[in-house]
């Protein structure tokens, strides 16, 4: 893609974490790959290189000059809250359709981690089963028109990402993008609009997250956030039972025309485990910090459901795509017993 993104001169080749202590398990400051697609087509091998490393040594890294204009973004973004400003009666028309992740869902997911509702409402857009989901132009005017076209310019930069990858797994260049085919019936990419509630100032209730501790079930997921709305927290290697006082937490500091990104399980298993999947979590203000909602618009790449995944070096069985987020669903939402 050709860069029409304007975004701040770094200098740097890494962007620093904030720095912070508390919470739960210990907050620290790490940087982050920061990676520049611009160029792309000229500098490919290099970009790959960066991917590769930040991929398999971190799990997370960002992006900027990707091509992906900021005025798009913004727009989503301004759509977004337009929906979610809505009353709730309003909203219950356009319910989650359980199974097919597309709707609206308020305070439904409850993390093993927590043990409480993430604090925080969203809509999801899977494009196969968007029908009655749609608001109309009375309702929130333009909403369709953008959010298709945001979900399409997101679909092409997570294939070119996950093009770099398929080069050094040694699959054809397309192979993720024939495994995330928007024309076919078991797509199953999402386009996630986010909306994480205020907190009120008198409220600290520790045993609340916007979103417990995690780690995402697809191949790659894209995170856009607003300058001032931070939160984001993430710790490299995906190994649960560290995830209590002992793990480190790096917050990631919302910078605009910056995009977060992070592999998910699908993309470490189809790696053969090089690809390292990450823990991450969205917590709660601070005293002294801003306390008001926070927005953010989350790009899922999910391979088609028919999709056979396996490794280049077949250290798992196959599996299809949907048979193994059925999987990881229920590992993750299963019913744990407190320890």
């Amino acid at each position: 893609m050709t860069d029409n993104t304007a975004t701040p001169e770094y200098g740097l080749k890494e962007l620093q974490l904030e720095t912070t202590f508390g919470g739960m398990g210990r907050e620290t400051s790490k940087d982050i790959p920061l990676i520049d697609l611009s160029n792309f087509d000229h500098r490919r091998q290099e970009i790959t290189a960066q991917l590769w490393q930040a991929a398999t040594e971190v799990g997370f890294f960002q992006l900027i000059n990707h091509g992906l204009d900021l005025d798009s973004v913004r727009d989503a973004f301004k759509l977004s809250e337009a929906f979610f400003a809505l009353p709730s009666e309003q909203k219950q028309a356009f319910p989650l359709k359980k199974g097919l992740n597309a709707g609206w869902e308020f305070m439904s997911q409850v993390r093993p981690s927590t043990r409480t509702a993430d604090q925080k409402e969203s809509f999801q857009i899977t494009l196969p089963h968007m029908d009655d989901l749609w608001p109309n132009q009375t309702v929130v005017p333009e909403f369709h028109r953008v959010m298709l076209d945001f979900e399409y310019r997101a679909w092409q930069l997570g294939m070119q990402v996950l093009s770099c990858f398929a080069d050094r797994l040694g699959f054809e260049r397309d192979f993720f993008s024939q495994a995330h085919d928007r024309r076919k019936p078991d797509y199953q990419s999402t386009l996630r609009l986010l909306h994480y509630l205020a907190m009120p100032e008198e409220s600290q209730d520790d045993s609340l997250w916007r979103a417990g501790a995690h780690t995402d079930f697809d191949c790659l997921t894209m995170v856009f956030q607003q300058e001032g709305q931070g939160g984001l927290q993430v710790s490299p290697g995906k190994d649960a039972e560290g995830a209590g006082d002992n793990r480190e937490w790096s917050s990631v500091i919302p910078r605009d025309g910056v995009i977060t990104c992070n592999i998910g399980d699908m993309l470490m298993r189809w790696s053969d485990d090089q690809l390292k999947s990450t823990l991450h979590r969205v917590r709660m203000p601070k005293p002294g910090e801003y306390r008001g909602p926070r927005y953010s618009l989350a790009f899922f790449c999910q391979a088609n459901k028919e999709v056979i995944i396996q490794g280049p070096g077949g250290k798992y069985p196959p599996i299809s795509a949907a048979d193994y987020l059925l999987q990881r669903i229920q590992a993750n939402f299963a019913e744990k017993k407190p320890s």
